[in-house]
C-alpha cells in the first residue's frame, strides 16, 4: 500500500482538535482524500478550507456504521488520522485497525507503556499498522544534532537544559488536558516529544528523577546513555522569563553544553513530512514510542526527589513564589 501513486483514503478522529488542521493539511499536501471525520463538537469549520465535501458525524456510532458500510461496498479506508484526546489514543486506533485501515496518530500515542504490547499483539492480528507521530525526529536541526553526537567517539558526557513554557488560560484546567486520567498529565500532554528527541539524540535513558510536580508545571533530571539533562515544563504564563520579548507567551530553550540549539523554525511542514514518510513506508512505528512513553508514565507516578540529580535553575524561583496558587490552583 504504501509507496502507491494512488490517492489514499483517510478519516479523521477528533478534527475540531487544536492539532487537526496539520493532519488536515497534511492529507491534502499528500494527495489524500477525507472520506469522513468524527467530532463530539461541531466547530470544524476549518475543514472548509481543505475538503468542504467530507462526511462529518458528531456520533461515534453513526461514524463506525457508515465506515463499516463503505468497506462492505468496496470503499475500504487505507487510513484513520486520530487527534482525539489523549486517553482515546488507544481505543481509537484499534477501532482503525479492527476497520482494516492503518492508524495514524498523535502524540502520545497511549498513555502507558504496557498498552503499547495490546497494541502490537492487535497489529499482528489484523496486518494493519500503527504509525506514530514524532515529527521532531524529521527537524533538520535535531537531525543534524544527532548526527554530531553519533560521530562523536570522545566519549563526551553532555550537560542538556530543556525549558519549554506554552502559557494556557484558565480553559485548560477545565478541559480533559487539566485532568491527569485523561492527558496524563504537563509531561505527557506538552513533553512527550521532547522526551522523545532526547532519547533519539542521547541513546537509552538511565535515570528518570523528579523534582517537581504540579497542574500546571513538572520539573526533573534525566540521566541518558550520553546526556545529563535538567528539564522543566510549564503551561503558567508567570513562568516566562523576564529576558524573553515583551508580552510573549510561550519561551522554549534547548542548550547542549551552554550552546543553544536553534530549531524555532522549520516546524511548519513536518506534519506533511511526517505523512509523506507514512506513504513511502518509512513511518515510524510502535517500537520508537516505547521509551517515551515509558518516561513520562514514571513521571507521572514516582516519588518527588529533591536531593538526587541536578536541577533546572527555574525550580528555585517557583518554590520562592508563594502566591502561586490558591488550595492547589495557579492564580
Amino acid at each position: 500500500m504504501a509507496g502507491d501513486s494512488a490517492a489514499k483514503n483517510f478519516a479523521l478522529i477528533g478534527v475540531a482538535g487544536f492539532v487537526a488542521p496539520r493532519h488536515l493539511r497534511a492529507i491534502k499536501n499528500t494527495g489524500g482524500k477525507l472520506m469522513a471525520a468524527f467530532d463530539p463538537s461541531d466547530s470544524v469549520g476549518i475543514m472548509d478550507s481543505y475538503f468542504p465535501d467530507t462526511r462529518f458525524f458528531t456520533e461515534f456510532e453513526r461514524f463506525d456504521r457508515w465506515v463499516d458500510r463503505q468497506a462492505r461496498e468496496g470503499h475500504r479506508l487505507d487510513f484513520v488520522s486520530i487527534c482525539s484526546p489523549n486517553y482515546l489514543h488507544d481505543a481509537h486506533v484499534r477501532f482503525a485497525l479492527r476497520s482494516g485501515a492503518d492508524a495514524i496518530c498523535e502524540k502520545p500515542l497511549v498513555l502507558n507503556p504496557h498498552n503499547i504490547d495490546a497494541l502490537a499483539e492487535l497489529e499482528r492480528a489484523t496486518g494493519r499498522r500503527i504509525h506514530t507521530i514524532l515529527q521532531l525526529r524529521l527537524h533538520p536541526a535535531i537531525i543534524a544534532l544527532r548526527d554530531k553526537i553519533a560521530a562523536d567517539s570522545s566519549g563526551t558526557f553532555h550537560d542538556v537544559d530543556l525549558t519549554y513554557i506554552t502559557s494556557r488560560g484558565r480553559w485548560y484546567y477545565v478541559s480533559w488536558k487539566g485532568d491527569d486520567a485523561k492527558s496524563g498529565g504537563i509531561a505527557t500532554n506538552i513533553g512527550v516529544h521532547f522526551f522523545d528527541m532526547l532519547s533519539f539524540i542521547f541513546g537509552p535513558l538511565k535515570k528518570n528523577v523528579v523534582h517537581h510536580r504540579a497542574i500546571d508545571c513538572a520539573g526533573g533530571y534525566l540521566e541518558y546513555e550520553k546526556a545529563r539533562v535538567r528539564w522543566f515544563l510549564s503551561i503558567n504564563a508567570r513562568d516566562v522569563p523576564k529576558t524573553a520579548p515583551e508580552n510573549a507567551r510561550t519561551f522554549r530553550s534547548i542548550t547542549v553544553d551552554g550552546k543553544e540549539i536553534e530549531f524555532s523554525e522549520g516546524f511548519t511542514d513536518l506534519h506533511t513530512r511526517s505523512y509523506q514518510e507514512i506513504m513511502a513506508g518509512r513511518g515510524f512505528s510502535i517500537d520508537y514510542v516505547r521509551p517515551s512513553i515509558e518516561i513520562v508514565s514514571k513521571i507521572r507516578s514516582a516519588p518527588v526527589e529533591l536531593r538526587e540529580g541536578e536541577q533546572h535553575p527555574y525550580l528555585a524561583r517557583l518554590r520562592s513564589d508563594e502566591s502561586r496558587y490558591v488550595n492547589g490552583r495557579p492564580i
